[in-house]
């Protein structure tokens, strides 16, 4: 074999032997490749597990921030009912118990891009927030009405005519008036305030700022009753529910009792911790006489104020009965303008709100209103035994407008006849059966009556009869409580005393109850 052959040779066998190698490189990159993917689909699948357990860990242990981990879609999945927490500087834990009991009851939380049924706002939601509020869907609830302000504004309701409210001159419109007056009661003494509440103290005339605009002088309530000789205020939490018609409730479970830190004798108007209730009252498990009824024994904030003044062989059914009475004055004086101020809203079904009356006594046990407070401090973070108290509070409120009744990720609609049909709500049966209804449906009593009632009646009155199953610890003080003997005795044929004064919408919902009592005692 020539040498031009042998070369031909070995460079076919080469070649030959060559081949494999030539294709192990691309084999090679191939399983490569798929140890990459593997990897990084397996890293992706632990970053999304690990970002889900810290989502679910914000939620459940975390004091306010609002978890916003999930994509739309997963949200839309979800099951659960999604509520839009809004608030400043959440991450302080404020509203730790608002996320608590939402947490509790089966919600989960979200922003404004989700399809929340609950914005619970810790300000006046309804500038901040308008594009987002323009088109409410029918189950979405927001925890203020619009123009709750008439009533929480602390200018706009010290300075309403109502007798249980110390007299107030608006300042520099009354400057004139109140200089007239405080003339001819020298005696009197006057604090000045401002819708920050803040600052307050007894001040003489000759030192109050007349000209400070949007502030205003009130009277001092100068004998107040008195608890181991310390003054306190009572802060009742109220529910409204309709503003047309109005329905009103009081969390009656309990109630706060917040007592000034110094005893209030001897009196000293430049010592405010005698008279004025600030952040660091003294709570009523400190107060002597009231610590061993409450820690010893468990009775609520309530109870125990109850038992202590049933003790002194004092009316304390007289105190709940004039609060009970001047809360509804209130919502009835404020009404109309709620009414207007809701105008902008297709349904005022979307809205409830709590707020926080603050009261206090004087010797002979008259009741003054000294505020209402939009957003009343629901933190325990300052004194821890109050967490039983604000809990109870949230609770009863979602509970009462029908968040804590979850059949699905919305909210069951009034239309559901499991939960309320038709035959519930109807009362009168003797009005409704007679000749005068059946042929003609102008009498008032006649409009509740099944073939009168139009639609937007009909769903009143469900949505009411569901506030009644689910009032939990609430109670309805307008339209408020009603004698039950009173009831079986009255003729329907007769007018109801206190309805003559109402507007018509009140008036329907009002003798609905009586309707409702009239048949079953329990909605006495």
């Amino acid at each position: 074999m020539n040498n031009s052959n042998r070369y031909h040779l070995l460079e076919s066998g080469n070649r030959q032997l060559l081949k494999p190698r030539m294709r192990s490189p691309s084999k090679m990159m191939y399983l490569s490749l798929f140890i990459l993917v593997t990897g990084v689909t397996l890293c992706a699948l632990n970053i999304y597990q690990l970002h889900r357990i810290k989502e679910d860990h914000m939620f459940h242990h975390a004091a306010g921030p609002i978890v916003e981990g999930s994509n739309d879609e997963n949200k839309q999945k979800s099951e659960k009912p999604i509520a839009w927490v809004a608030g400043k500087n959440l991450h302080t834990g404020y509203l730790k118990h608002v996320f608590d009991v939402l947490s509790h009851v089966g919600f989960v939380t979200g922003d404004y891009t989700a399809d929340w049924s609950l914005l619970w706002s810790h300000d006046y939601p309804f500038k901040t927030f308008a594009p987002q509020l323009s088109s409410l869907k029918p189950y979405q609830k927001i925890n203020h009405f619009p123009g709750s302000g008439y009533i929480t504004n602390k200018v706009s309701l010290a300075t309403s005519t109502m007798k249980f409210i110390p007299r107030a001159f608006k300042l520099p419109e009354d400057r004139d008036k109140f200089l007239s007056f405080s003339q001819d009661h020298p005696e009197v003494m006057w604090v000045q305030k401002s819708n920050t509440h803040r600052g307050i103290q007894i001040r003489n005339t000759s030192d109050l700022d007349l000209k400070k605009e949007g502030s205003f002088i009130q009277e001092y309530v100068s004998k107040p009753f008195l608890i181991d000789k310390h003054k306190f205020d009572i802060g009742v939490y109220t529910i409204l529910t309709s503003i047309n018609p109005l329905r009103v409730y009081i969390v009656e479970g309990d109630i706060l009792f917040r007592f000034c830190p110094q005893e209030y004798y001897p009196f000293d108007p430049q010592n405010r911790d005698k008279y004025v209730v600030g952040d660091d009252y003294l709570p009523m498990w400190k107060v002597s006489s009231l610590k061993d009824i409450h820690q010893r024994h468990g009775f609520s904030f309530k109870d125990t104020f109850n038992i202590y003044m049933k003790s002194k062989g004092l009316d304390y059914e007289k105190v709940w009965r004039d609060i009970r009475s001047a809360i509804a004055t209130v919502y009835l004086e404020k009404e109309s303008k709620l009414i207007e101020s809701a105008l902008a809203y297709l349904d005022t079904n979307n809205f409830f709100e709590m707020v926080r009356f603050d009261f206090v006594l004087d010797e002979a046990l008259n009741v003054f209103l000294m505020e209402a407070n939009m957003s009343p401090n629901l933190s325990s973070s300052h004194f821890p035994p109050n967490k039983r108290l604000y809990e109870h509070v949230i609770f009863n409120v979602l509970g009462l407008i029908g968040l804590t009744h979850w059949m699905s990720s919305k909210q069951v609609n009034y239309e559901d006849e499991m939960r309320v049909s038709s035959a519930d709500v109807n009362v009168f049966p003797e009005v409704c059966t007679n000749s005068t209804c059946a042929s003609s449906c102008m009498d008032i009593l006649c409009r509740l009556c099944k073939h009168c009632r139009t639609h937007s009646v009909e769903k009143t009155l469900k949505i009411a009869y569901l506030e009644h199953v689910q009032q939990g610890s609430c109670r309805r003080i307008f339209p408020p409580a009603l004698n039950r003997s009173e009831v079986l005795a009255w003729n329907p044929k007769s007018s109801w005393p206190g309805t003559e004064e109402l507007t018509e919408s009140n008036k329907l919902m009002y003798l609905w109850f009586l309707g409702m009592c009239h048949k079953d005692l329990s909605w006495c």
